[in-house]
């Protein structure tokens, strides 16, 4: 059986083109023929062209793009609910497209977990039993179900709300309930398609921070799928973007919003707020050997926003010392970095002169971002 601590996700040149005779089509998707005019010639429609994606053990992985770009597509073949056309998917080393039937059913049950948009609860049963469900699927005997249940209950923040049933509980509730039950299965990937795509922006937030602090601990293999870049930058260790089935950037949030790889990603980007999204080491100058490291320290994941903060109570200072683990100096950054970190390129000469005293620049480009 594949084991994802061996070395997560890799995806492989995976195809998937829906129709009765896909396969014949996969050459002509390789040399070029569009989705367009695979749809007018076939009536066979494309789902998914050439995507390769590594996905390290214990990240995040969000997978955005808007409707029809092919994401959720992309997450099920992770767990093969769609088999490909052509390509892989390695779990472990393990191709999951290749698995037997025997084999796939195992993996599903013991190596991944998911989490739906619209909760998936069984109205029937109570919370406590919804959390169980996958359990008792797989033998688990009930004293260790319920005991293993009520943990995961606890953790999601539903202690006291354990007899009741999905439909006295509210949209954010129903979802923790979800989440628990995928997390109960103790699989090393959660699956999440628009997990939190139906839930209130107040309760959106909340839920994604219960992740995230879940995620500090637990250290699962995620692949979250989103259609809003806010919720992506967030949640991602990594982000990738997909377009009528293609992959169009893959990165780190700094890659995707200092470095859009084209026009597409530039409009996804434009309106984000820079300076609560990239950090310092992102736009930092490397500390050359022999120099000393003379001014105040930052860690390497303080946001543009907060060092600007920082440098701006420091009157006597116009840099700050970049530092990582052990607090090793890494390199250094001037308010004049910082300012720009803030500002897309074709924004830059509209919001201040560019001779102008960088102090000055940095605390304009604040009060632009907020």
């Amino acid at each position: 059986m594949a084991d994802i601590n061996d070395g997560g996700i890799k995806i492989r040149n995976l195809y998937k083109i829906f129709g009765p005779k896909a396969a014949s089509f996969v050459a002509p998707v390789k040399n070029g023929l569009s989705k367009a005019d695979l749809l007018k010639q076939s009536g066979h429609v494309l789902g998914l062209r050439d995507i390769s994606l590594d996905i390290p053990a214990g990240s995040i992985q969000v997978i955005m793009g808007l409707s029809g770009s092919g994401k959720s597509t992309l997450i099920r073949h992770i767990n093969r609910l769609i088999d490909p056309t052509a390509g892989e998917v390695l779990i472990g080393g393990v191709d999951v497209c290749k698995m037997k039937f025997r084999d796939l059913r195992e993996f599903r049950r013991r190596q991944t977990a998911m989490v739906f948009q619209k909760f998936a609860l069984l109205p029937h049963r109570n919370v406590l039993d919804n959390v169980i469900y996958g359990m008792e699927v797989c033998g688990v005997s009930r004293k260790e179900s319920v005991e293993t249940a009520m943990r995961w209950i606890e953790r999601v923040g539903l202690k006291g709300f354990e007899q009741r049933y999905p439909n006295q509980l509210s949209g954010g509730m129903q979802q923790r309930v979800g989440l628990a039950r995928a997390l109960a299965m103790d699989a090393p990937v959660l699956l999440m398609d628009e997990a939190y795509s139906a839930l209130d922006p107040l309760i959106r937030m909340d839920m994604q921070t219960v992740l995230l602090d879940l995620q500090k601990e637990i250290r699962k293999t995620i692949v979250f799928i989103t259609h809003d870049l806010d919720e992506a930058l967030r949640l991602g260790d990594q982000i990738a973007i997909l377009r009528d089935g293609c992959m169009v950037q893959q990165g780190t949030k700094q890659d995707i919003v200092l470095r859009p790889a084209d026009e597409y990603v530039t409009n996804f980007v434009k309106q984000v707020n820079r300076g609560r999204v990239v950090s310092v080491d992102g736009v930092m100058s490397p500390l050359h050997s022999g120099v000393a490291a003379v001014g105040k320290h930052v860690a390497a994941d303080t946001t543009v926003e907060d060092a600007i903060s920082i440098l701006t109570r420091e009157p006597d200072q116009d840099h700050l010392i970049v530092v990582g683990e052990n607090n090793h100096p890494l390199g250094t950054v001037s308010l004049r970095q910082l300012a720009c970190a803030l500002i897309t390129p074709d924004e830059e000469s509209d919001v201040i002169p560019v001779g102008a005293d960088a102090r000055k620049r940095a605390e304009v480009q604040v009060a632009v971002s907020r």
